[in-house]
């Protein structure tokens, strides 16, 4: 119906109300929990990611309420303003630990040594964090890695490392399977370069 249209926008927290069981319940019933403002354009692509990520590596019916809290905190903090990156690289870290899937970002994955911040390192999927030379392809800063761990991603260095190691540890939850708001964004990023 046109009044439920109305109130059913994406990334609105909503209240619902449905009938029915199974795969398809009906809807009887939408309002809005709070009025929050449109998301800027620019960040309705990584918000739509954030969508993916849930539906793929989420359970239906699944709760998950702490997931939804950083869900809906990184929500709240694009409308803020907050840098897109660093929120996208911090959900994605907090996803993979409620998932049962949290990185151990401070100790070498065989000898259990501390990650130093001065030294590289390479993750591998499965293992963790192995030592690297700082010239080896692929090579992460241990003091991106720490950041990580903190949450503080301050330097294009760290915010890269962070890319690098959660889009490898998120592959591998993934089994391979590719996000179409990936792809959706490497094609807007071509036709822009064109």
């Amino acid at each position: 119906s046109a009044k439920l249209a109305a109130v059913l926008q994406p990334f609105q927290l909503l209240l619902l109300s449905w009938s029915g069981r199974g795969e398809a319940p009906q809807l009887t019933a939408a309002e809005r929990a709070r009025h929050d403002p449109a998301l800027p354009p620019e960040c309705l692509l990584a918000a739509f990611y954030l969508n993916e990520l849930l539906i793929r590596l989420t359970t239906r019916h699944d709760p998950l309420p702490r997931l939804f809290d950083h869900y809906h905190g990184t929500l709240t903090e694009l409308r803020a303003g907050a840098p897109l990156e660093p929120a996208l690289r911090i959900f994605e870290k907090r996803l993979l630990e409620v998932l049962g899937y949290g990185l151990d970002l401070a100790t070498e994955a065989h000898s259990g040594k501390r990650i130093e911040p001065q030294r590289y390192y390479h993750f591998r999927a499965g293992q963790g964090l192995v030592p690297a030379s700082a010239d080896s392809a692929g090579a992460l800063a241990g003091r991106s890695l720490l950041g990580l761990a903190r949450e503080t991603l301050s330097s294009a260095r760290a915010l890269e490392d962070a890319r690098r190691v959660l889009q490898a540890a998120l592959a591998a939850c993934l089994e391979g399977r590719p996000l179409a708001t990936r792809a959706v964004a490497r094609s807007i990023a071509r036709k822009a370069a064109r």
